[in-house]
């Protein structure tokens, strides 16, 4: 039987690394195999590209650039790393995935909508997640978790604005695809925000 795919998205400081092992671990409890990766990255090239797109040795890179090796990093984690473990049955957990791209690239960088779907459709064919948890929480909150975290990488440097359209990109998906994406709200205390994941889980599971 193929594995299920279920990703997380959510902008700067909401929360992804402190509630990834706790979906994973749910999911193990319940019998599931599961790999966990992330994008960019997940493999010996799409980490290398990773490091292209969020440090700052590029700062200005143009934004067809950036586009383009998102969406190559994503072809080679889909060929070496997330096809070949649903075929066998795992599950995939992912740290991101295209929503992202729609969300950073499409209505925060103000890329066509339409030309991300065609390099979706040509890098992933049908391939879409099962689920998506969307961790959703107001700008100045995550801003402010993420500076306590760690030095600005390239993305995290931008100004304002560019997060409120992400934000509102990632809204607009979740708006659009109630029955994949749910939305969980990370701006309450960590204990809050992992029932409602329980919740979504326990739901999919069943």
């Amino acid at each position: 039987m193929r594995g299920r795919f279920i990703t997380v998205e959510g902008g700067e400081g909401a929360g992804k690394s402190s509630n990834l092992d706790f979906i994973r671990q749910l999911l193990e409890a319940s019998g599931k195999q599961v790999l966990f990766t992330r994008e960019p990255g997940g493999t010996e090239l799409g980490e290398a590209i990773r490091e292209l797109l969020l440090g700052h040795k590029h700062t200005g890179m143009a934004d067809d650039s950036e586009l383009l090796l998102m969406f190559a990093a994503r072809a080679e984690h889909l060929h070496r790393k997330i096809k070949p473990a649903l075929i066998e049955g795992t599950w995939v957990l992912c740290d991101r995935f295209t929503d992202a791209t729609y969300a950073y690239q499409g209505a925060g960088r103000g890329i066509e909508l339409s030309r991300i779907a065609q390099l979706e459709q040509w890098v992933q064919g049908d391939l879409r997640p099962d689920l998506t948890l969307l961790l959703d929480l107001p700008i100045e909150i995550g801003l402010e978790r993420a500076g306590k975290r760690s030095a600005p990488d390239r993305f995290e440097s931008e100004a304002l604005h560019f997060f409120e359209t992400v934000r509102s990109g990632y809204r607009e998906i979740a708006k659009q695809q109630p029955q994949r994406v749910k939305v969980i709200d990370a701006s309450v205390p960590l204990p809050d925000v992992q029932r409602q994941i329980t919740a979504v889980i326990e739901q999919f599971l069943a």
